[in-house]
């Protein structure tokens, strides 16, 4: 039988596994706003939001791993979390310098949508700036 003191979390993007662990809280960022799901949480899925992903290990040492994750959504039953994200970076994993260049590129493409007044570019150039500057942040975690 699991122990019921922790969760199984699990994200994955469509280029596969990204996080396999256990934890004894989950912090997401939903639509909605932010939640955090502890052991013996009613089920639930929500979407998600471009944030970070925060899986406590205890709370005593307060070791927590992060990750980025740009959009998805959480299902959550039976002490097993599983994220499936449209993309996910481990806190290790992150190029901060490419992230970085990211955001200067996006930035870029905002001004030059502004002056066009090309909505469409501008919102998809908004969008790669939260994903980069997440990025960043979950980095610098």
């Amino acid at each position: 039988m699991a122990d019921k003191s922790v969760l199984t979390v699990s994200i994955v993007t469509p280029d596969g596994q990204v996080y396999d662990g256990t934890s004894t809280m989950l912090v997401v960022k939903t639509q909605n706003g932010q939640l955090g799901i502890m052991p013996n949480h009613v089920p639930i899925i929500a979407s998600l939001s471009i944030d970070e992903v925060r899986i406590k290990h205890d709370d005593s040492n307060k070791k927590e791993d992060a990750v980025a994750v740009n959009g998805g959504f959480v299902e959550f039953s039976d002490n097993t979390a599983t994220i499936v994200a449209d993309t996910a970076e481990n806190e290790s994993d992150i190029d901060v310098n490419r992230a970085e260049n990211a955001r200067q590129r996006a930035q870029k493409t905002i001004r030059k949508a502004r002056d066009a007044h090309d909505n469409s570019e501008l919102r998809r150039a908004q969008i790669s700036l939260r994903r980069a500057i997440n990025r960043i942040n979950v980095a610098k975690h």
